[in-house]
């Protein structure tokens, strides 16, 4: 009987204040779909740190008389280079290309750009060391100790690159996480409100309930479960959302890196959603309950 009372006065209390409680629902959504995006965005930088930083590569390009006059790495500077990287203990892995290797590999990684190829001559790609690391992060100990060494124009470190890379996702990732936060700031004010009115709306029955032995605590459950619920109703908005964005724009957008940058897969979303589930239920919940201690006094 309890609990049927207390269910039918949250329906009452919904739909009294429909107008508020859509907003509320919106509100919610809105900041929940945001937070939702910028842990999405966390999963795929996750991602690719694991997929790129495996294969990082320091690359050791050669001056241009050692690129000419050096096909094989069998004489010095380059071959005191490959001795002494070979016994780095750092260094996982070292291969010589030499120019005429460097352009074969170049018309392969440009085959869809004929002019770009045809422009290109092989004495314009110097030679290199292809350097590999057991620890990529550690990349600095090749470009600081061989960056000056004779017979070495100049050092590509590939971690720099994807250092910046991953900088610039986590720049949107904030940026939406602030988004995130003024969303959530809205529905707080807007739960404290309903709440509010909700209450105000009801005094008398509330007042009769308590003068007939109902503790504070039941005459207030009415009002907390109504947050919970606009919170969870917003919170099934924000995943069904985060899923249609996938599959009507993201997927098309991430395809234009052509896979430098993973599709977020439906399961993603799926392990981001408990977590906005628990966000919503604190929120909701604790804001209602904070404003009827602080605004309602039965």
């Amino acid at each position: 009987m309890r609990a049927s009372f207390v269910f039918s006065e949250v329906f009452t209390g919904l739909r009294r204040n429909i107008t508020m409680t859509i907003a509320m629902i919106i509100t919610t959504a809105i900041s929940l779909g945001m937070l939702g995006g910028g842990l999405l965005i966390v999963r795929t930088i996750d991602k690719m740190q694991v997929n790129y930083m495996a294969d990082v590569e320091v690359s050791l390009y050669l001056t241009q008389d050692v690129s000419a006059n050096d096909k094989t790495c069998a004489q010095d500077p380059c071959r005191g280079l490959l001795a002494d990287l070979n016994s780095n203990p750092a260094v996982e892995s070292v291969v010589f290309e030499n120019r005429d290797q460097a352009y074969e590999r170049f018309k392969k990684l440009f085959q869809d750009n004929p002019i770009l190829v045809q422009s290109a001559r092989p004495e314009a790609l110097p030679a290199s060391l292809q350097v590999k690391l057991h620890d990529p992060s550690r990349s600095d100990v090749i470009t600081q100790d061989y960056g000056t060494r004779p017979g070495v124009a100049r050092v590509d470190d590939q971690k720099q690159f994807l250092d910046r890379f991953f900088g610039v996702l986590g720049g949107v990732r904030d940026g939406v996480f602030v988004i995130a936060l003024i969303q959530a700031l809205a529905a707080l004010l807007l739960i404290s409100n309903t709440v509010q009115i909700s209450a105000f709306t009801r005094r008398k029955e509330v007042g009769i309930m308590r003068l007939v032995g109902a503790t504070r605590w039941y005459t207030q459950l009415p009002f907390l479960l109504e947050a919970v619920v606009t919170g969870v109703i917003g919170w099934a908005i924000a995943v069904g959302g985060l899923i249609a964005a996938k599959f009507a724009f993201i997927d098309r957008i991430l395809s234009v890196t052509g896979g430098i940058i993973p599709n977020i897969q439906v399961l993603d979303v799926v392990v981001v959603a408990p977590w906005l589930l628990l966000a919503s239920i604190i929120i909701s919940a604790s804001t209602g309950y904070a404003t009827l201690r602080l605004y309602v006094r039965h």
